[in-house]
């Protein structure tokens, strides 16, 4: 009796159980939460989290030069001139009012 050998169900079972976990681990590596993707979009969201960081900053530094400039310690005539006339609506008899 010529028998042909057949490959043995161990070994086939540790290749497929071997190739499931190789699938499922690059998987992971690409689309998971630690993944290479994900790790894009927090370098695309740190970059635009910066330019808003920067503009923060900008509106910031705007803010306390005017604060200061209506302080008492330091009083800026022309800001305040500028001020009173735009809440209060007035302007003066020598100026022209182009609407």
């Amino acid at each position: 009796m010529n028998r042909t050998p057949r490959p043995a169900f161990g070994t086939l079972i540790f290749f497929a159980i071997a190739f499931a976990l190789s699938l499922y681990f690059t998987f992971a590596a690409v689309q998971g939460d630690y993944g290479l993707f994900r790790r894009a979009e927090i370098v695309a969201e740190s970059q635009d989290l910066r330019q808003q960081l920067t503009t923060v900053r900008i509106e910031v530094a705007r803010m306390e030069n005017l604060t200061k400039r209506m302080s008492d310690d330091y009083l800026d005539l022309d800001l305040l001139d500028e001020q009173a006339r735009r809440v209060l609506g007035m302007v003066r008899s020598d100026e022209i009012v182009i609407r």
